[in-house]
């Protein structure tokens, strides 16, 4: 997931809309489309990688210990 995510973010960071002087209100509008569809996707894919990196973490705290673990011991209280 987290590589998935950064692939996607390069993508996206390579693919953004440019603007270019005398444009007219209906390419305007499109321009602004498509640079909040690219916003929106580079907010999707850093989720992506957010969630990604959470279960990466998820995964190391749940492993369980092997057996070399050293025993606990209970001292009696001395009365």
């Amino acid at each position: 997931m987290i590589t998935v995510g950064i692939a996607i973010t390069s993508y996206l960071e390579q693919a953004t809309p440019i603007g270019k002087p005398g444009m007219t209100e209906d390419e305007k509008f499109e321009f602004l489309m498509v640079e909040r569809e690219n916003s929106d996707y580079k907010t999707l894919s850093g989720i992506l990688i957010g969630v990604g990196f959470l279960i990466l973490l998820i995964s190391f705290g749940a492993r369980r210990k092997r057996g070399s673990s050293a025993k606990k011991t209970e001292k009696k209280p001395a009365t």
